[in-house]
């Protein structure tokens, strides 16, 4: 191959991929429905970690594509379009959202409070029914929206080879970037925080938003090395973009721990009873269990997972971990919302299992979705070259 030349060729995926889309979204939805109809409250809190998961995904892959242009990287530019369809997931994410309005009043505690309590009547501007779909929506839009255009913009090039492509991207994303931000920050207080409303922290968005940045590169890992390894991206990606990618996931692995103990720190250091009955809750029966689990599950196995380097650059160890980091990230998801619904022990059954297996179903869709519709990789981006040859 010419060093000046780029070797791609168009390749569909196996039709046993969408298959085993297909079958896990059905049974997912089947298993979905079973268990709304059992028990529609437990079902319903499962519903709030499957949707915020799928946030995590989606609009994380977004920021990460928002990020590229932005930073002006090369190293990632390959590969970015994988993770352009992984972002896709942001348009269907009505699928879970609009069961979670059907029974918003059945969840959070906000929607009917006591005459009484004054703290939660003083936050009733905020936190109202009406007031919390239009959020809903309106978040939902500018994430729909911003993916659109950029993803547009990025399709057009592969035809037009035009560079007024990338600088209409880099200018979207910077704007993208502070609204991201936002709208990712108001999204973890509203469908999270409060599911406890008289509790209060001022570092839970960053906390949630750290694992929402594992999780979009995690997935975006996973479909990165399996499609490489498969033959599906352009020829010469070597160790040195593996090693990109495990480094970026061990940064954000301790990214997470340094504020999930922050948070935990000052909170106890301060002891003052709005804020420590949070944490109380959670080290109370069973749910201590969980507790100390989620140390080593979300940072010590990953941890220790990624901290050499030739673990950052070995496939297979890639696609390990980058499976453990997102049942990590579902697993904090599940020790951040259903101690609100079973406060004497956690539960565990057939029905948490339902919104994970339809989510897997999902993501598998779109990506073939898309894959059918576009090339895997960007190869009108005029970084495309320079991110094939970058070296360490």
């Amino acid at each position: 191959m010419n060093s000046s030349t780029i070797e791609y060729h168009k390749k569909e995926l196996p039709p046993r991929i969408q298959t085993i889309g297909i079958v896990l979204f059905i049974a997912g939805l089947i298993l979905v429905i079973l268990s709304y109809s059992v028990n529609s409250t437990r079902s319903s809190y499962n519903n709030i970690i499957g949707c915020i998961f799928l946030v995590s995904v989606g609009v994380g892959s977004l920021f990460f594509v928002a990020l590229e242009y932005v930073a002006g990287a090369v190293w990632s530019t390959p590969f970015r379009r994988v993770i352009e369809f992984i972002s896709f997931v942001i348009v269907l994410l009505p699928l879970l959202v609009i069961p979670l309005l059907i029974n918003v009043n059945t969840i959070f505690d906000w929607t009917h409070p006591a005459p009484a309590d004054a703290m939660m009547l003083s936050k009733a501007p905020y936190l109202n029914v009406n007031f919390f779909i239009i959020r809903v929506i309106v978040f939902w839009l500018l994430w729909v929206g911003f993916y659109f255009f950029i993803v547009r913009n990025s399709k057009q090039q592969d035809e037009t080879k035009d560079q007024m492509h990338t600088s209409r991207n880099i200018k979207l994303s910077a704007v993208f970037m502070p609204v991201f931000a936002i709208t990712i920050s108001f999204a973890a207080i509203d469908w999270l925080m409060s599911l406890q409303p008289n509790w209060f922290s001022t570092i839970f968005s960053v906390y949630y938003f750290s694992g929402t940045v594992l999780a979009a590169l995690a997935a975006g890992t996973i479909c990165i090395v399996l499609l490489n390894e498969s033959g599906y991206l352009v020829i010469g990606l070597k160790s040195d973009h593996y090693y990109s990618l495990g480094a970026l996931l061990f940064a954000f692995i301790n990214f997470w721990a340094y504020i999930a103990f922050s948070q935990y720190l000052l909170i106890w250091y301060a002891n003052l009873p709005e804020e420590t009955v949070w944490f109380i809750a959670r080290w109370h029966g069973s749910w201590k269990i969980i507790s100390v689990g989620l140390v080593i599950v979300h940072f010590v196995i990953p941890y220790f997972g990624l901290l050499s380097q030739p673990s950052k650059m070995n496939p297979k160890r890639l696609l390990v971990m980058a499976g453990w980091i997102l049942f990590a990230h579902y697993y904090d998801l599940y020790w951040l919302v259903m101690p609100n619904f079973s406060k004497e022990g956690f539960v565990f059954g057939w029905m948490e299992l339902s919104f994970p297996i339809l989510i897997a179903g999902i993501i598998i869709l779109a990506f073939t979705y898309k894959s059918k519709r576009q090339n895997l990789v960007p190869i009108g981006d005029p970084k495309l070259k320079r991110g094939i040859d970058f070296r360490l």
